[in-house]
């Protein structure tokens, strides 16, 4: 339950309440030169933050649109903070609407990936038999209320996924919501033409709940290993 440096301690076991869990893995650095720790649970390597990116692979960059009209209109890829304030981010990450998951330029560096639909379903699944609970938010979500509202719900983050509840801007771009109430993650699964598939967690319950949205939704975003 320290804090740990990724960067000083690249690879550093970890257990809670006696049973050995996941495990801190090499870190890795986004195109802006963010860094990340990273963490293995199951057969999966996951990002234990939010990311942060405001470009693509390739070092194109992704428009920051803070006006709600022109969110409105959007088919191409967008990112903004939420409520268009830069010092929430630095916790929370950014919120990317789904055509920025989706851009074949990607938000990934080399390795990792934006997890497809199946892949969150994998991970479920995995914390699911490894735990014995048929909901297990409450082993990924970062514990105590520093960053969740009260009550937080058995919040223990065993896993050390640390989800945070970086809330959400609606497809409109017109409201930001649930900011420490809920977090909500992209996949790179579309359900149809203007949908796609995303996971939420919430502060007053242990789901993990399996969601679709509307593409021009700002979420936050999980890389996962290929």
């Amino acid at each position: 339950s320290n804090p740990i440096s990724c960067v000083d301690n690249p690879s550093i076991n970890f257990t809670a309440i006696g049973t050995p869990v996941g495990m801190f893995s090499d870190c890795i650095k986004d195109i802006d030169g963010n860094v990340y720790k990273t963490v293995t649970i199951g057969t999966q390597t996951w990002m234990a933050e939010n990311l942060k990116t405001s470009k693509y692979s390739d070092g194109i960059i992704i428009p920051n649109v803070k006006d709600s009209l022109e969110w409105d209109k959007l088919t191409t890829g967008a990112w903004c903070y939420y409520n268009n304030t830069s010092t929430i981010g630095g916790v929370y990450g950014k919120l990317y609407n789904w055509y920025a998951v989706n851009d074949p330029r990607g938000l990934a560096p080399a390795g990792y990936h934006i997890p497809t639909n199946d892949e969150w379903t994998t991970f479920i699944s995995y914390l699911s038999n490894y735990w014995r609970r048929s909901s297990p938010g409450s082993v990924l979500k970062e514990e105590g209320t520093t960053h969740w509202y009260s009550p937080n719900t058995d919040a223990v983050n065993y896993e050390g996924f640390t989800a945070l509840p970086g809330g959400c801007r609606n497809n409109y771009g017109s409201t930001f919501n649930l900011m420490r109430l809920n977090g909500y993650w992209w996949s790179s699964s579309e359900t149809n033409t203007t949908e796609a598939r995303h996971v939420g967690m919430s502060y007053n319950d242990v789901m993990i709940s399996r969601l679709y949205a509307s593409k021009s939704n700002g979420f936050s975003v999980r890389l996962i290993k290929n």
